[in-house]
C-alpha cells in the first residue's frame, strides 16, 4: 500500500485528498478533505498583535493567541511579533510575520526550575466538534509550524489534555541547522484515555519549550505516545544551548492544527478574518481624538447627580464575560456641555459576553441629558477586554 497526497483538485474547491493505492489489485481510495477552516489554531501566521510588538512580560503580550512564559532566569526573554525575512521558505509561502524570542543572558546556567515556553490553548469545545475521533487510535491530528533557531539543536513540546485525567503527548523537533526555517509535523493519534469536554474552557495546551529544565522533563522513552500527565512530562530532557547562549533567538510560524494523518498545506485566512476570530479572547480597541471631548462618540447613556453611566459593545461576543478597561476615555454631558469626567471603572455585563458598561463619576448630570463617551486626545486612549484561555 503507498499513499499519495494530492492538492486543489479540480470541481471540488479549496481541497486536498489523500489517495491510497493497493499496489497488488491497483484499486485506488481517494479521502477527500475540505481545506476552509480546517485549521483549529487563530493567528497561526501570527499577523495579528493587538497589544503590541515587543514585550519581556508573561502572557499574552505581542501576538494574538499565543501566550510566553519565562521563570526562575537570569534576564527575562524579549517576545515579539517580527518579520519573516524575504526569499526564506516559509516567506514563498505567504508567511510575513513570526513570533520571535530572544534570549536573556542567563549568567546563572540552566537551572532545574528555570523553562521558556510558548503555548497555544484551543477551547474544549473546537477539539471536541472537530471531528477527530479522538478515542480511536486509528484517527489522528496532524501539528504543523515552522520553526527557526539561531542556535544548531533540537527542541522539545508536548500536547497535554485539561479534561478528564490529563494525558500528555511528548514530542521532540529535528535537530535544526542555525539560522535555517525547518517545517516540523507531527501527527497524533487518538486515545481511549482522552477527554474533551463541550464547553468554552480549555481543551489543550500545545507547548513548544526553547527551554525546560529537568524538573520538567522526562527521557526520551516516552517520545510521541500518550501517557498520564505529570509534572515531569511536559517535554522530553533536551539541551540548554539555546538557554546558555545570550541573545540566542527562536522564531515560530505557520501553526496549524487539523483532523488528517498528514498535514496539507497552511490555511492563510484573512487579516479581517484572523482579527474576528482573536477578538473572541481579547480586544484593544485604540482611539485618538482631535482635543478634549472631540473623538467620536463610542457610546451613549443618561444618568442623574454625578455618576455617568455608557454601554459600550464589543467587536465580538467573548468566549467569557471578559475583564474590561480603559484609558483616557471621558463622559461628556452633551445637552450641558459639562466638563468631561475620566473613566471610574469599567464592568462588564455579568450575564452577556458582548458588552460592558462604563461608569464615570464626578461632574453633575440631569436624566434629561445624553451622555456620550469621547477620547482625551491622547494617543493611547484605549478600550479593551480580555476573556483568554
Amino acid at each position: 500500500m503507498s499513499e499519495i497526497k494530492v492538492n486543489s483538485i479540480k470541481g471540488v474547491g479549496a481541497s486536498t485528498a489523500a489517495i491510497t493505492v493497493d499496489n497488488t489489485t491497483g484499486t485506488c481510495t481517494a479521502n477527500i478533505t475540505n481545506n476552509k477552516n480546517k485549521n483549529l489554531i487563530i493567528n497561526g501566521s501570527m499577523i495579528v498583535a493587538q497589544r503590541g510588538t515587543s514585550s519581556a512580560d508573561d502572557n499574552y503580550q505581542t501576538v494574538d493567541r499565543f501566550d510566553i512564559e519565562d521563570a526562575q532566569n537570569d534576564e527575562a526573554c524579549t517576545r515579539e511579533q517580527a518579520s519573516v525575512a524575504s526569499g526564506t521558505t516559509p516567506y514563498t509561502l505567504g508567511f510575513r510575520k513570526c513570533l520571535k524570542i530572544t534570549n536573556g543572558n542567563q549568567t546563572g546556567g540552566a537551572g532545574a526550575n528555570d523553562y521558556v515556553q510558548i503555548s497555544y490553548k484551543p477551547e474544549a469545545q473546537d477539539i471536541a466538534r472537530s471531528g477527530w475521533n479522538y478515542n480511536s487510535t486509528s484517527s489522528f491530528i496532524t501539528l504543523s509550524f515552522w520553526i527557526k533557531s539561531s542556535v544548531a539543536q533540537a527542541f522539545s513540546g508536548s500536547i497535554r489534555t485539561a479534561d478528564g485525567t490529563q494525558q500528555s503527548f511528548k514530542f521532540d523537533t529535528p535537530s535544526l541547522s542555525a539560522d535555517t526555517w525547518t517545517k516540523v509535523t507531527k501527527t497524533i493519534p487518538g486515545n481511549s484515555n482522552l477527554t474533551f469536554d463541550e464547553n468554552t474552557a480549555k481543551g489543550l495546551d500545545i507547548f513548544l519549550y526553547p527551554f525546560i529544565g529537568t524538573t520538567f522533563t522526562s527521557s526520551n522513552s516516552n517520545t510521541e505516545t500518550w501517557i498520564s500527565a505529570s509534572g515531569d512530562t511536559y517535554a522530553n530532557d533536551m539541551t540548554s544551548t539555546w538557554y546558555t547562549t545570550n541573545d540566542a533567538t527562536l522564531e515560530v510560524t505557520g501553526y496549524q492544527l487539523e483532523v488528517g494523518s498528514f498535514a496539507t498545506d497552511f490555511e492563510h485566512r484573512s487579516f479581517g478574518e484572523e482579527l474576528a476570530l482573536c477578538q473572541r479572547y481579547y480586544f484593544r480597541i485604540p482611539y485618538q481624538g482631535v482635543s478634549n471631548g472631540g473623538g467620536v462618540m463610542l457610546g451613549s447613556g443618561k444618568e442623574t447627580g454625578s455618576t455617568a453611566r455608557v454601554c459600550v459593545v464589543f467587536p465580538q461576543t467573548m468566549r467569557a464575560i471578559p475583564s474590561c478597561a480603559a484609558s483616557n476615555l471621558l463622559a461628556d454631558d452633551e445637552t450641558s456641555a459639562t466638563s468631561a469626567n475620566t473613566v471610574d471603572q469599567v464592568l462588564a455585563s455579568s450575564t452577556e459576553p458582548d458588552r460592558a458598561r462604563i461608569q464615570f463619576t464626578g461632574g453633575s448630570y440631569s436624566s434629561g441629558n445624553s451622555i456620550s463617551l469621547t477620547t482625551s486626545g491622547t494617543t493611547n486612549a484605549y478600550l479593551e477586554g480580555s476573556a483568554e484561555l
